[in-house]
């Protein structure tokens, strides 16, 4: 996710001068979208106060958590009823001074103008859009919203005041609605809650909107499947049914029919009841009727068979509904509700859990493409990483990596070799990009390393030959993405992004001698390797080369030097010297050799670790790019 930031002054119609800080996002029409908002407009508002916007100082905990539920509301909304890429602005607005008219807006933008934004309920026709309530929820919390249309375009926006609403109250009156209480958190809304029929309409006029809300953060944080299957269960019982099951259908066979009443590729996932001891006993007769609804059902409420005398308790029998689970047009389960002692589920209820279906969906659809992604990528590490260290005579050598995707692939590599004749070959590189298409450069650089290296290539030839491979490569991506262009009527010139194959690398030869090894190395484009002595003086080595894949016919050069025993050779991609602590950054004045320098007498192991751990000391946030680092040190 990339994100701009700019402060100015603006001035602007009908409003005073004042100032501005905003940032703007693009971010996939998908279900990891919503998740991706809520981070953006945290990191924005992190961002602001780390850079000492004036304009800020006066937003509270509470605004910003608002911000964050009306952005996640909003792009929820666009996603999962227009379901297209949407555009995120996040504004704050600093009025005149005197006048309290400071203000954080928030705007998302789909492409679907034809298609309405609704708020009021309604009964759907089969095959027209679902609104949901999201929309109330951002009415409640803002000062004001409303729907921009241009051409092609269309923008939902809210305002929320700096000021705030009023907290003295649970809930509060504002513009003639009934106000949530929004501190309403985890532990809250996973509490029991009594639910009479008449309980019913007064808590969802209350505060269903919030729990919408504070749900959706929750499902969105979770990763597998199973377990959003039994947080769905955990938030649903006992708040609004005695008890519910999920199914979920493999996305491979999809939901079915077969012999002996099970539907092939359809699991009952979770079963959770306001009685633990009744657990087994229901899913043993859920189990033998999975309910099967058709796609004529859409994602409003079915009535479903009650599952026998299973509730126990004097109850014969109650009310239970079925909603089927859809995202992105594939449906990828069911859930089912029960209470006692009900002819029929109250409309209210039946509602509100019809808009939580949705987002149990998405949070499904949303786990499903990680855990894709996730394989894929173990996948592609394992086949772009060396699966062993070679061992070197005389050298002891220390390694860390770290996707800043946990599980890879990052655009980081490594590499350590025999080259034969009595050499060893290393290499540490860094991919413009992330993902697929860092994989795809370093499955060229790596198996080429290694041949070049092997046919007795010098180091800056080896350099020389890479980098020709590359631009060859690109070329030839390029044109294949025009000819495909001219096939196809376009007049656009292809864009560089995909077709770009930048890598900055350190690559090195290692001859071991008697007393040390002799070292020559070739600096492209990336941070400088630094030599610990044994005397603890730190030094570097090599020169600053240019980008390999960049400028066509370069001629690399390389250094020589050797490493005696007891010194300490320290190799680094920018995840270690651009890690960013506010305004600072890890290796400002000299930060990378100082910290080296506080390593004499470590082994390449602990000087690897201790380094490691310094670096992610530097911050308080997470690493925001993939960290790597090699040590060689001489025996």
């Amino acid at each position: 996710m990339q994100r701009e930031t700019t402060f100015r002054a603006s001035a602007q119609p009908a409003a005073r001068p004042g100032t501005r800080a905003v940032v703007r996002t693009s971010l996939p029409g998908n279900p990891l979208a919503p998740a991706a908002a809520r981070r953006f407009v945290r990191a924005a508002l992190a961002d602001w106060t780390e850079l000492g916007a004036p304009a800020v100082t006066g937003v509270t905990d509470r605004l910003a958590d608002d911000s964050v539920l009306l952005v996640s509301e909003l792009v929820t909304n666009a996603v999962v009823h227009a379901g297209t890429a949407v555009d995120v602005l996040f504004r704050f607005d600093e009025g005149a001074p005197g006048e309290n008219t400071d203000a954080l807006v928030v705007e998302v933008s789909d492409h679907h103008p034809a298609r309405a934004v609704r708020s009021e309920p309604r009964a759907p026709q089969p095959g027209t859009p679902e609104y949901g309530r999201g929309l109330q929820l951002v009415a409640t919390l803002s000062e004001s919203w409303g729907i921009t249309y241009r051409s092609g375009t269309k923008t939902v926006w809210a305002r929320l005041p700096v000021e705030g609403l009023p907290v003295a109250e649970e809930f509060e009156t504002y513009a003639g609605q009934q106000a949530p209480h929004r501190g309403l958190r985890a532990a809250e809304i996973l509490a029991p809650m009594p639910k009479t029929t008449t309980h019913d309409t007064d808590w969802i006029n209350r505060g269903a909107l919030t729990f919408l809300a504070e749900a959706s953060d929750l499902l969105a944080g979770q990763f597998d499947e199973n377990l959003v299957a039994a947080l769905a269960g955990q938030l649903l019982v006992p708040r609004l049914a005695d008890w519910c099951a999920v199914w979920l259908d493999d996305e491979a066979e999809g939901p079915g029919r077969a012999p002996g009443g099970r539907a092939p590729g359809t699991r009952l996932a979770r079963v959770w009841h306001t009685s633990e001891h009744r657990i087994e006993e229901l899913r043993r007769l859920l189990e033998k009727e999975p309910p099967r609804l058709t796609d004529a059902v859409g994602s409003g409420a079915v009535a479903a068979l009650w599952p026998g005398d299973a509730l126990g308790g004097g109850e014969t029998g109650g009310a239970a509904l079925a909603y089927r689970l859809v995202a992105g047009g594939r449906q990828l389960g069911t859930l089912v509700i029960g209470r006692a002692g009900l002819m029929r589920f109250p409309d209210e209820v039946a509602g509100l859990v019809e808009d939580f279906s949705r987002r149990v969906a998405l949070a499904i659809s949303a786990a499903r493409r990680y855990q894709r992604q996730a394989t894929i990528s173990q996948v592609l590490q394992r086949g772009l990483l060396p699966s062993a260290v070679a061992e070197i005579p005389g050298v002891e050598s220390g390694i860390v990596y770290e996707p800043r995707e946990q599980g890879g692939p990052g655009g980081d590599f490594y590499d350590v070799f025999p080259a034969g004749q009595g050499r060893w070959c290393f290499a540490l590189g860094d991919v413009q990009g992330k993902g697929p298409e860092a994989a795809v450069v370093i499955g060229l650089a790596r198996p080429w390393l290694r041949l070049l290296a092997r046919e007795g290539y010098q180091v800056a030839e080896v350099l020389d030959r890479l980098n020709q491979l590359l631009l060859d490569d690109a070329t030839e991506a390029a044109d294949a993405a025009a000819a495909v262009l001219a096939v196809a009527g376009g007049q656009d010139e292809p864009t560089d992004g995909p077709t770009s194959r930048f890598l900055s690398l350190l690559y090195g030869e290692l001859v071991p001698f008697d007393g040390g090894v002799r070292c020559t190395v070739a600096c492209a484009g990336h941070p400088l390797p630094l030599v610990l002595g044994a005397d603890g003086q730190v030094r570097p080595v090599a020169a600053p080369q240019m980008l390999l894949g960049v400028v066509d016919d370069e001629s690399y050069t390389s250094t020589t030097f050797e490493l005696r025993t007891g010194d300490t050779l320290l190799c680094v991609t920018d995840g270690v010297t651009e890690r960013r602590s506010g305004l600072h950054l890890f290796d400002d004045g000299d930060g990378l050799a100082k910290a080296l320098a506080g390593c004499a007498g470590l082994d390449a192991g602990l000087v690897a670790e201790r380094i490691r751990r310094l670096v992610h000391e530097f911050s308080q946030r997470p690493p925001d790019d993939d960290l790597a680092l090699l040590v060689l040190r001489a025996k």
